[in-house]
């Protein structure tokens, strides 16, 4: 039995999410959570012919720790979404109390389930997470999980229209590592399972990365200020949640790109600190899954001069983040 939860439930990322984990069979019980409409979005989902059971809680008579029982993964989307001209900083201040208060109910209700964090600034939130759950004596690194999947996702699209053939789509695989907002996004198109044409210029590969980087940029202008990524996020969400249930439940050899903490697995985490050259805490890279979560994070491999100047450019931004997230509960502690 796997009980899967959706924070956020009744939002633009939470409502695709949720629909789409429903319609996965390796899924028996789904618990939604939101501040309004959660029933409404319960009801919806549970006329759909597969098997999880659906329920819907609201804030009111414990509705959160109601839908946390017996959680096995949490999926967090919960926030307020990024509008035209609002950076990620904006986000933060309004984002960072409602991920902090979802984080303690899951630090007393479900301190042994997966957690896979959405709400943005991943590079600021899933630190905020980290702390509520330290503060409560139940911190597991193998177990938290930031979701940069969306980064994989539109490198996998991109370079399959530079390809030519977005059949290629799924197919197509680069890991995407460092964090999951703006420059901190770096793609290592030079490991691509599907190699960029030959006669591909500097200025090309420029333009291509930084369309990785700030592709949510490029939906919320689309959008004109009413809304931002969040059916593609909600197809990354579910497909990087999908894999964590699948290891779970004992499939072997799942690797996928995820914003962690380095300590998860000790060994792995600080040869990869080596390997980038700082002692930062959080970084996103290939890691292993397995039941218990983090196995090991796997090394960036070798890297060319452009992508390694990609990485050295992302650190600073990134202190800055895991700072800032970490800062928001230690320091509102003393």
């Amino acid at each position: 039995m796997v009980k899967a939860v959706v924070l956020g439930a009744a939002g633009g990322i939470g409502q695709p999410l949720a629909l789409l984990l429903k319609a996965n069979p390796l899924i028996d019980e789904l618990g939604l959570f939101d501040i309004v409409n959660t029933p409404g979005v319960a009801a919806d989902l549970s006329h759909i012919s597969t098997p999880a059971k659906v329920e819907g809680y609201l804030p009111p008579d414990d509705g959160l720790k109601k839908a946390l029982t017996g959680s096995d993964i949490i999926v967090i989307p919960a926030g307020v979404p990024r509008k035209p001209g609002m950076t990620r900083d904006d986000l933060f201040k309004i984002n960072a109390g409602i991920v902090r208060d979802l984080a303690t109910g899951i630090a007393t209700t479900a301190p042994k389930a997966f957690i896979l964090v959405i709400s943005n600034p991943v590079n600021s939130t899933v630190p905020i997470v980290a702390e509520v759950l330290k503060q409560h004596g139940v911190f597991d690194p193998k177990r938290l999980f930031g979701v940069t999947t969306l980064d994989v996702v539109r490198a996998s699209t991109f370079v399959s229209e530079i390809v030519g053939d977005l059949s290629l789509a799924p197919k197509v695989v680069v890991p995407v590592v460092g964090g999951h907002s703006g420059l901190t996004i770096v793609p290592l198109l030079s490991q691509s399972s599907h190699a960029l044409p030959a006669s591909f210029s500097k200025d090309q590969l420029q333009a291509l990365t930084t369309r990785i980087q700030f592709g949510g940029d490029e939906v919320v202008k689309a959008k004109d200020g009413a809304g931002s990524a969040t059916l593609s996020m909600a197809y990354a969400g579910a497909e990087f949640a999908v894999k964590v249930i699948r290891a779970i439940k004992g499939e072997t050899g799942i690797v996928a790109p995820s914003y962690v903490h380095l300590s998860a697995d000790k060994a792995s985490g600080d040869a990869l600190k080596k390997e980038i050259g700082t002692e930062v805490e959080y970084f996103s890279a290939p890691v292993l899954i397995g039941t218990e979560g983090v196995v090991e994070i796997k090394p960036l491999g070798t890297l060319t001069e452009f992508e390694k100047g990609l990485v050295a450019a992302a650190i600073p931004e990134l202190e800055e983040s895991i700072s800032k997230g970490t800062l928001f509960i230690t320091a509102s502690k003393l």
